[in-house]
Protein backbone atom coordinates (compact mmCIF):
# COMPACT_ATOMS: atom_id res chain seq x y z
CA UNK A 1 0.00 0.00 0.00
CA UNK A 2 1.20 3.31 -0.96
CA UNK A 3 1.99 5.79 1.72
CA UNK A 4 0.62 8.47 -0.24
CA UNK A 5 -2.77 7.21 -0.84
CA UNK A 6 -3.30 6.66 2.98
CA UNK A 7 -2.27 10.30 3.40
CA UNK A 8 -5.03 10.81 0.77
CA UNK A 9 -7.39 8.64 1.63
CA UNK A 10 -6.72 10.68 5.31
CA UNK A 11 -6.95 13.90 4.04
CA UNK A 12 -10.22 13.29 2.12
CA UNK A 13 -11.82 11.54 4.93
CA UNK A 14 -10.87 13.30 7.92
CA UNK A 15 -14.19 13.24 9.93
CA UNK A 16 -14.16 9.44 9.45
CA UNK A 17 -10.82 9.19 10.46
CA UNK A 18 -10.43 10.84 13.43
CA UNK A 19 -13.30 8.91 14.43
CA UNK A 20 -11.48 5.63 13.96
CA UNK A 21 -8.84 7.11 15.81
CA UNK A 22 -10.79 8.36 18.90
CA UNK A 23 -12.42 5.08 18.89
CA UNK A 24 -9.02 3.09 18.92
CA UNK A 25 -8.27 5.43 21.52
CA UNK A 26 -10.87 4.50 24.21
CA UNK A 27 -10.83 0.73 22.92
CA UNK A 28 -7.02 0.97 23.91
CA UNK A 29 -8.03 2.83 27.16
CA UNK A 30 -10.95 0.23 28.21
CA UNK A 31 -9.05 -2.72 27.95
CA UNK A 32 -6.11 -1.11 30.23
CA UNK A 33 -8.21 -0.22 32.68
CA UNK A 34 -9.77 -3.93 32.54
CA UNK A 35 -6.38 -5.50 32.56
CA UNK A 36 -5.18 -3.25 36.01
CA UNK A 37 -8.23 -2.42 37.86
CA UNK A 38 -8.07 -4.26 41.49
CA UNK A 39 -11.75 -5.23 41.52
CA UNK A 40 -14.29 -7.57 39.80
CA UNK A 41 -16.82 -7.17 37.79
CA UNK A 42 -19.85 -9.34 38.26
CA UNK A 43 -23.28 -10.18 37.01
CA UNK A 44 -26.21 -9.98 38.70
CA UNK A 45 -26.40 -13.79 39.06
CA UNK A 46 -22.70 -13.76 40.60
CA UNK A 47 -23.67 -11.55 42.78
CA UNK A 48 -26.70 -13.87 44.55
CA UNK A 49 -23.60 -16.45 44.68
CA UNK A 50 -21.78 -13.89 46.34
CA UNK A 51 -25.12 -12.76 48.99
CA UNK A 52 -25.50 -16.12 49.72
CA UNK A 53 -21.97 -16.05 52.19
CA UNK A 54 -23.32 -14.15 54.98
CA UNK A 55 -19.84 -11.87 55.68
CA UNK A 56 -20.88 -10.53 52.04
CA UNK A 57 -21.75 -6.95 52.50
CA UNK A 58 -23.67 -4.88 49.75
CA UNK A 59 -23.46 -1.39 49.25
CA UNK A 60 -26.13 0.71 47.30
CA UNK A 61 -24.60 4.07 45.96
CA UNK A 62 -27.88 5.30 44.19
CA UNK A 63 -29.16 8.76 45.75
CA UNK A 64 -32.16 8.06 48.40
CA UNK A 65 -35.02 8.33 46.07
CA UNK A 66 -33.32 5.68 43.99
CA UNK A 67 -33.25 3.46 46.85
CA UNK A 68 -36.50 4.30 48.24
CA UNK A 69 -37.86 2.76 44.23
CA UNK A 70 -36.74 -0.35 45.14
CA UNK A 71 -33.30 -2.02 46.36
CA UNK A 72 -32.13 -4.97 46.83
CA UNK A 73 -33.10 -6.71 50.49
CA UNK A 74 -30.49 -6.08 53.13
CA UNK A 75 -28.08 -3.51 50.82
CA UNK A 76 -26.66 -1.03 52.86
CA UNK A 77 -27.61 2.71 52.05
CA UNK A 78 -24.07 4.77 50.73
CA UNK A 79 -25.13 7.43 48.36
CA UNK A 80 -21.79 7.68 46.19
CA UNK A 81 -21.76 11.43 47.02
CA UNK A 82 -21.41 10.61 50.73
CA UNK A 83 -18.98 7.85 50.22
CA UNK A 84 -16.11 9.28 51.48
CA UNK A 85 -17.76 10.76 54.60
CA UNK A 86 -19.16 6.98 55.15
CA UNK A 87 -16.44 4.97 54.38
CA UNK A 88 -15.62 4.56 58.19
CA UNK A 89 -18.81 2.66 58.25
CA UNK A 90 -17.06 -0.28 56.17
CA UNK A 91 -13.61 -0.09 57.93
CA UNK A 92 -14.77 -3.03 59.88
CA UNK A 93 -15.42 -5.26 56.95
CA UNK A 94 -11.92 -4.44 55.21
CA UNK A 95 -11.61 -8.16 54.44
CA UNK A 96 -14.93 -9.21 53.52
CA UNK A 97 -16.56 -9.56 50.15
CA UNK A 98 -17.99 -6.48 49.08
CA UNK A 99 -20.78 -5.74 46.38
CA UNK A 100 -21.17 -2.11 44.98
CA UNK A 101 -24.04 -1.50 43.07
CA UNK A 102 -26.28 1.71 41.35
CA UNK A 103 -28.88 2.09 38.99
CA UNK A 104 -26.94 1.53 35.91
CA UNK A 105 -23.29 0.59 36.76
CA UNK A 106 -21.62 4.07 36.03
CA UNK A 107 -21.16 5.52 40.12
CA UNK A 108 -20.19 1.69 41.37
CA UNK A 109 -17.09 1.45 39.27
CA UNK A 110 -16.01 5.16 40.93
CA UNK A 111 -17.27 4.03 43.80
CA UNK A 112 -15.14 0.36 43.85
CA UNK A 113 -11.92 2.39 43.24
CA UNK A 114 -12.52 4.42 46.47
CA UNK A 115 -12.87 1.39 48.49
CA UNK A 116 -10.13 -0.13 46.69
CA UNK A 117 -7.64 3.15 47.18
CA UNK A 118 -8.72 2.49 50.89
CA UNK A 119 -7.40 -0.66 51.61
CA UNK A 120 -10.58 -2.56 50.35
CA UNK A 121 -9.24 -6.24 49.03
CA UNK A 122 -12.48 -7.86 47.80
CA UNK A 123 -14.45 -5.85 46.16
CA UNK A 124 -16.97 -6.54 43.22
CA UNK A 125 -18.95 -4.12 40.95
CA UNK A 126 -22.36 -5.37 39.78
CA UNK A 127 -22.31 -4.84 36.35
CA UNK A 128 -25.67 -3.19 34.85
CA UNK A 129 -26.97 -1.74 38.27
CA UNK A 130 -30.34 -2.27 39.32
CA UNK A 131 -31.33 -2.57 35.53
CA UNK A 132 -29.87 -5.38 35.69
CA UNK A 133 -31.10 -6.91 38.34
CA UNK A 134 -34.34 -6.11 37.97
CA UNK A 135 -34.26 -7.46 34.25
CA UNK A 136 -33.39 -10.69 35.76
CA UNK A 137 -37.05 -10.55 37.65
CA UNK A 138 -34.73 -10.55 41.30
CA UNK A 139 -36.34 -9.60 44.15
CA UNK A 140 -36.48 -5.70 45.21
CA UNK A 141 -37.65 -4.22 49.06
CA UNK A 142 -38.91 -1.23 49.30
CA UNK A 143 -38.62 -1.27 53.08
CA UNK A 144 -36.30 1.33 54.13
Amino acid sequence: MDIDRVFEFVSNHWIMSSGLFIVTLLLIQDLFDSAFRKYKVISPAGAVALLNDDRTILIDVREPNEFASGHIENAKHIPYGRLEEKIYELEPHQESPIIVVCQTGTRSQPACKKLTQRGFTQIYEMKGGMLAWQDMKYPVSKKK
